[in-house]
């Protein structure tokens, strides 16, 4: 019989064997269904490979000037997209060296950096050793942000923390698989927040910096990168302390892993951080009206009636909205899903016609005028009189006040609280701490709301837009003195009476609707017309004018700006809706009543209206639609859309050719003298109109080159607000048209020079008048207003 020999388990070796597979093998199982079903979804959708490839960002749009600037944006987040080939190689080492050394050794985990985060962070206490997440964790945190659900429970909020590190993982590894490390890089830094509205590498480099990412030094790169893991504590505008240390530790792990050298460490350390500081803002930077102009055109609704005064204007509108696909193009427009385009997340592209050297020596030529000339003019007559409003009743004054009230936060504030309109009153006359606007800067003071108020009420607004006529392209847009205070748009939104800026067109009706020529002889003589009402009327002179009978060719009346000459032409006409429908013709789009006043305009007008009209003498009889925008892109570069204009045949090339001579003329011998005499254009071929409203409530200049068309408005924002004295156009607006074409002659790299010759048609005829006399000083200051 055989003897089995068996043997007999240790039972403490046996106890040690399943403790070794219930703490290492069990948990590892445990951690990998976990990563299993979490891969599967069962803990919430994990961005699918389609959502990899197009991660949803808010991305900023950018608009272009012609000249290639980006001269402003629409965003949510301030966020641009650049590629790799446009980071500096200092950005990419400073990241590399800052958030994850191992970096191009992973694929998207970092088990070393996990192993010391559990030994040292977990196991021995100490936090100081980070989180172990690398830069495509990271990005995947940031593309795909966690659950933000707040849990009472420390078991829940523990459970909440390790999903969502498990989601990272595996988005991690999905992103490494789907991109390249330069893609991830990229994608990493166009997506960061380094704080002051600044989101992505471009918008941080411009903010900080004024630069492009390419161009960013070490130490720039440095503090950029730094400033990602706490965008307040290390912000170097608020705290450059530790902002500069915090980027010299970021230097001093480019060093330790040998993208820099000891002897640059030792020297870049030293240096202080230099910052062109221009925080991006809607307020603030390069033609801010005229960037809240396009928004709104982009956005426009379709028109309805009830938003218009006058049918007309609703009709004008209303075919404009349908014909142009510039208006309402978001609203009219679809991305490939079907939703509409949305300027504030979809990245777009604008390409516009505004040229960025042009819009800035527009809104220096406002600013230099406002502060010398135009602002003081109206606190020296308010010191004088202690009389803000003119002419008007104190119930109208206390309407005009409560109306501005009403629209103010505060205003709505108090309301929404149940403020009784005694304790609103009381509210506004209590001072209190504020900022308000003067023309050498902002104050900080303290003052009443409702003082405030006034005191802006008081500030005098400017406008201005220039046009290359040819091509009806916008060329410059200031739609007012300082968009943060005022909003209102006085080139395209505002109207005002235009004066006798209208009266070139009255004399263009005369030349190419009735035969009359600038030499057609007029007596210097009062005109009485009788209106459809049966009553006379007879328009009066600016001044103390005397009418001598003498007989003065047609182009002298508009040289001198003379009302009697505008209305003997109106006279003749005999029909009031002829001449209205003829200036609609020449790219008026705005309600003209069709009354024999006209001629002295009375009409509403934009500037916008008015500087289009204007083109077509220069562009050779015909009107061609302002334009501002030539294309539109998406994110990629792809065209979505293109923009032309529109143009009729307005006027004949000789009639435009012989108006063009007269509005010479009023440069040379008339009302707008002073371009010559202050401005020294007495040797460039220019021309222009000077218009005054009732009561110099509305400066107008109008002014014609070769090259280009430019208009200025002055006035306040409300009507009642004006000079009692010199406030007519060629002593208010005609010097900001004067400063901006000596900046514009200035640089020589624009396409304006002063040699620049007005085009002359074949065959042209040429008038010249007898009786034409050199303008005196009362002929160049005296302009003219209505009654």
């Amino acid at each position: 019989m055989s003897m089995k020999k068996t043997y007999n388990k240790d039972p403490r070796e046996v106890r040690i064997t399943r403790w070794f597979w219930t703490l290492v093998l069990v948990p590892t199982a445990l951690v990998l269904l976990i990563i299993f079903l979490t891969a599967a979804g069962t803990f919430g959708k994990l961005p699918s490979f389609e959502e990899l490839e197009n991660p949803q960002n808010n991305i900023a749009t950018e608009i272009y000037s012609a000249d290639g600037k980006m001269i402003g944006s629409f965003f949510i987040q301030n966020r641009s997209y650049v590629n790799y080939e446009d980071l500096s190689p200092a950005l990419v080492a400073a990241l590399v060296s800052t958030e994850d050394a191992r970096y191009y050794s992973h694929s998207g985990i970092d088990f070393i950096s996990l192993a010391r985060v559990g030994i040292k962070t977990l196991a021995l206490g100490n936090r100081d050793q980070g989180g172990g997440s690398t830069i495509t964790q990271q990005l995947a945190k940031n593309l795909f942000p966690r659950d933000t659900t707040t849990y009472n429970s420390s078991v829940a909020r523990a459970s909440k923390l390790v999903l969502a590190k498990f989601k990272e993982w595996i988005t991690a590894v999905k992103l490494e698989y789907n991109y390249t490390k330069e893609e991830i890089i990229t994608m990493y830094l166009n997506t960061v927040f380094y704080g002051s509205n600044a989101y992505g590498i471009k918008s941080a480099a411009a903010t900080f910096f004024g630069k492009e990412p390419k161009d960013l030094n070490i130490q720039e790169a440095a503090m950029l990168v730094g400033v990602v893991n706490a965008p307040t504590r290390y912000s170097p505008v608020r705290n450059p302390e530790r902002a500069m240390a915090r980027r010299n530790t970021v230097m001093a792990r480019m060093r330790a892993n040998k993208y820099i050298s000891k002897q640059q460490l030792d020297s870049l350390s030293q240096t202080e951080i230099e910052l062109h500081y221009t925080p991006i803002s809607h307020n603030d930077g390069s033609a801010t009206y005229f960037r809240e102009m396009l928004r709104t055109v982009l956005n426009a609704p379709k028109p309805r009636k009830n938003q218009y005064q006058f049918e007309w204007d609703y009709e004008q509108e209303l075919a404009r909205w349908e014909s142009n696909p510039l208006y309402g193009w978001c609203q009219k427009n679809t991305k490939a899903d079907g939703t509409e385009y949305n300027i504030y997340r979809d990245g777009l592209k604008i390409y516009t016609t505004i040229d960025s050297r042009l819009q800035r020596y527009a809104e220096e030529a406002i600013a230099y005028q406002m502060e010398r000339t135009i602002q003081p003019a109206m606190d020296a007559q308010y010191r004088a009189t202690r009389v803000l409003f003119q002419d008007i009743e104190q119930e109208e004054i206390d309407k005009i006040m409560y109306r501005a009230m009403r629209y103010t936060d505060r205003y709505i504030a108090l309301k929404e609280r149940g403020a009784s309109e005694a304790e609103i009153d009381k509210e506004f006359r209590t001072r209190v701490k504020t900022q308000i606007f003067t023309y050498k800067g902002y104050v900080d003071t303290l003052i009443s709301p409702r003082d405030s108020i006034l005191h802006h009420k008081r500030i005098m607004r400017a406008a201005f837009m220039a046009v290359e006529p040819s091509s009806g392209h916008v060329k410059a847009y200031v739609g007012g003195p300082d968009f943060r205070y005022f909003k209102y748009d006085m080139v395209k939104q505002g109207k005002r009476q235009i004066g006798s800026t209208i009266k070139p067109f009255i004399y263009t009706f005369a030349l190419d609707h009735m035969g009359f020529n600038p030499c057609t002889m007029v007596p210097n003589l009062p005109v009485t017309i009788e209106t459809y009402s049966g009553e006379p009327w007879t328009p009066k002179e600016a001044g103390e004018v005397v009418y001598d009978g003498v007989m003065h060719p047609l182009r002298w009346g508009l040289a001198r700006s003379r009302n009697n000459y505008s209305a003997w032409i109106m006279k003749q006409a005999k029909q009031p809706e002829a001449v209205a429908d003829f200036l609609h013709n020449m790219g008026i789009h705005s309600y003209i009543y069709p009354a024999y006043a006209l001629c002295l305009g009375t009409a509403e007008v934009s500037l916008f209206e008015l500087v289009g009209a204007y083109s077509t003498f220069v562009n050779r009889g015909v009107f061609t639609e302002p334009i501002f925008v030539t294309r539109i892109e998406d994110r990629q570069g792809n065209l979505l859309a293109s923009f032309s204009t529109t143009s009729n045949v307005a006027i004949s090339e000789q009639t435009a050719h012989t108006m063009l001579g007269m509005l010479q003329n009023v440069v040379r011998a008339g009302t707008a003298g002073r371009l010559g005499w202050q401005f020294n254009m007495s040797d460039v071929e220019v021309g222009g109109k000077t218009g005054t409203s009732q009561e110099n409530r509305d400066a107008w200049f109008m002014g014609v080159l070769p090259n280009l068309v430019a208009g200025t408005w002055v006035g306040a924002e409300d009507q009642s607000v004006h000079l009692a004295s010199g406030g007519e156009g060629s002593v208010m607006a005609l010097p900001v048209f004067g400063e901006f074409m000596k900046r514009v002659y200035a640089d020589q790299t624009l396409n304006v020079k002063r040699e620049d010759k007005f085009h002359v048609p074949l065959g042209a005829t040429v008038y010249d008048c007898p009786d034409d006399v050199e303008p005196s000083v009362e002929a160049v200051e005296e302009d003219e207003f209505f009654q």
